[in-house]
């Protein structure tokens, strides 16, 4: 934003903080009115024609500006990638421990990644690691759905799930 003695423009539309409308004036003429007032003359829409710029106390604009991000930013959620990793020869308890702990991250709102890792002969049978997949989606199907599927990438077989969106 400029300020001050950094608007160069001929001829500019002044707004005092109120609201009030001054007209259109050379950009001297405004701040001296601005310094006559003890405040700021700051240009808030560039792309208008002519360029408005309104008489305020910048000091106290940045100011809010600056709180009203925080807040913002404070009300924001930041979604995490959690993962889960499997092995081919898993137990059935174990999965559903995993899939407990799947369940847990999803209805935080936070995706999955469901991660198998092929080691040696395991790679003969990526069949096998689907079934285990199909089975993890399955047990989470309640609070995720698939976001992206199984698919073998290298020795890695990975699949996404996302929260399921509330209605």
């Amino acid at each position: 934003m400029q300020i001050n003695e950094e608007i160069r423009d001929r001829e500019i539309r002044v707004v005092t903080d109120d609201g009030e409308q001054l007209g259109i004036m050379s950009a001297s003429e405004a701040l001296k009115i601005a310094t006559q007032r003890n405040l700021d003359l700051v240009k808030i829409a560039p792309q208008a024609k002519p360029p408005v710029c309104k008489i305020m106390d910048y000091g106290k604009y940045r100011f809010e500006m600056q709180k009203r991000e925080k807040e913002a930013k404070k009300n924001q959620h930041q979604i995490d990638i959690k993962e889960v990793q499997l092995s081919l020869n898993i137990d059935t308890h174990d999965l559903e421990t995993k899939a407990n702990h799947a369940n847990k991250f999803l209805s935080k709102g936070n995706k999955v990644k469901v991660a198998i890792r092929f080691r040696g002969r395991e790679m003969a049978h990526p069949e096998r690691g689907l079934e285990i997949m199909a089975t993890f989606a399955e047990m989470c199907s309640d609070t995720g759905v698939i976001e992206k599927p199984a698919k073998l990438e290298g020795r890695m077989m990975l699949m996404f799930l996302a929260a399921k969106p509330n209605k």
